[in-house]
């Protein structure tokens, strides 16, 4: 539990912490963005890693020219874009074992059934819509991959998806992350942002318990 402090507190200071690692790092910072993206998305064992805020943050520097915004977009979109793939190819080889297994350490198997409604409500079109959902994007193209969705109509829906949610964020974060009232308030800027993309989510939980 001593994790969760520290963990609260770089979500919410995002850009304190991005501060330090673009004086600290200078041009590998956009290295280790590639890095965190790749994972969240990636990687089903990182769905608790910053996302929407941290590309909030990211544009924000970029306006005040600590960082390459062209640069920017195009690192964070191949980060995404290659991070559902990885995602996707897992779950097509060894997904279907890990959905059977009772215990599985790293994956939350309540985190996969709820990708895994979600991707059923909503078919391809999930692959798109969950890059704007913490956590669920992080499992739907892990379950796109056990359900053997067609590949080439998974990367049209990646691609799509994983440019318009890094335009969004970074975009965002260039135009109104150094207005006046954000700067002073980024702490709950990047608060609402997170309740924002979340407002589905706990949705569907709650449509999920009031049909049990």
């Amino acid at each position: 539990m001593a994790f969760l402090p520290i963990f609260i507190d770089v979500i919410l200071h995002v850009d304190k912490y991005l501060s330090q690692i673009i004086a600290e790092y200078g041009f590998w910072t956009y290295l280790i963005l590639f890095f965190i993206i790749f994972l969240e998305t990636g990687l089903v064992a990182f769905p608790f890693l910053p996302g929407d805020s941290l590309l909030f943050a990211a544009g924000a520097f970029a306006a005040i020219g600590s960082l390459d915004v062209k640069l920017l977009l195009v690192v964070i979109t191949a980060a995404a874009v290659l991070g559902d793939t990885v995602n996707y190819w897992i779950g097509h080889r060894i997904g279907a074992r890990i959905y059977r297994m009772e215990n599985v350490r790293f994956v939350n198997k309540e985190h996969l059934e709820r990708a895994h409604q979600f991707y059923e409500k909503h078919g391809g079109k999930a692959i798109a819509i969950a890059r704007f959902l913490p956590v669920i994007r992080t499992f739907a193209p892990f379950v796109a991959g056990i359900g053997k969705m067609d590949y080439l109509r998974f990367l049209g829906y990646n691609v799509a998806g994983g440019a318009l949610w890094v335009l969004v964020f970074v975009l965002g974060g260039f135009y109104f992350g150094n207005l006046p009232l954000v700067k002073e308030n980024f702490s709950l800027v990047i608060f609402a942002i997170i309740v924002i993309s979340l407002l589905p989510v706990f949705r569907e939980l709650v449509r999920h318990y009031l049909k049990l």
